[in-house]
């Protein structure tokens, strides 16, 4: 429901002028510094459609959108593991192949999806450092290589032995579907006791496991 008259009223109090009087310009203020108030979204959207009604219903405007801007919506931050919870998560994976891609996504702060990408060319154990290839915008990039990676990873070649893709799926030469890792993932995140909402997709800013 939108309660024009109160809407109103906050704007002829912020003019202190009777609405009738108030140009479009001291509206997309108004509108502004509300924004810049930090009042909530919903609030805000609210107040726009109130305005937009009266102006163009009752006084005749015809406002466009460009008068009444509505803000966009703010994207809520997703949670980052801590270095203590995502090793609370990797410890609770038996299988080496899903622990290593586990500890390789978030210890190196890939996407799953660059993680069973990667190819043995890829790992630069010299300079401590993984390739990613084609990755966020088609981009190729740098990313840290911590040395409990290393470790696992040639623990992981020595009993897979794989000879180009990493983390082969199935289909010969096709790397792993994304299902298996996520499916682990939650499933580990449940049983290290961690509640908060936040998917394998969402990496860790590169965090250095020694």
């Amino acid at each position: 429901m939108l309660h024009i008259p109160r809407f109103v009223k906050l704007l002829e109090k912020y003019t202190n002028k009777p609405a009738s009087e108030i140009n479009l310009g001291e509206l997309k203020q108004y509108l502004h510094d509300r924004v810049k108030s930090g009042i909530g979204y919903s609030s805000i959207n609210i107040s726009c459609s109130a305005f937009k009604l009266f102006f163009n219903k009752v006084l005749g405007y015809n406002c466009s959108d460009d008068v009444i801007v509505r803000p966009k919506r703010p994207k809520s931050l997703p949670h980052i593991l801590s270095q203590d919870e995502i090793l609370s998560i990797t410890d609770q994976v038996r299988n080496l192949k899903h622990k290593t891609i586990l500890l390789t996504t978030y210890s190196s702060g890939l996407r799953i999806s660059e993680t069973l990408n990667l190819r043995i060319a890829d790992i630069d154990s010299g300079a401590m450092l993984i390739r990613v290839n084609h990755g966020k915008g088609n981009k190729d990039r740098l990313t840290i290589l911590s040395h409990e990676n290393l470790k696992m990873l040639r623990l992981y070649w020595k009993r897979y032995r794989p000879t180009d893709l990493l983390f082969l799926g199935p289909i010969e030469g096709k790397p792993m579907s994304t299902k298996t890792p996520q499916k682990v993932f939650l499933d580990a995140r449940k049983k290290a006791g961690i509640t908060d909402h936040v998917t394998i997709q969402y990496s860790a800013p590169n965090y250095y496991v020694p």
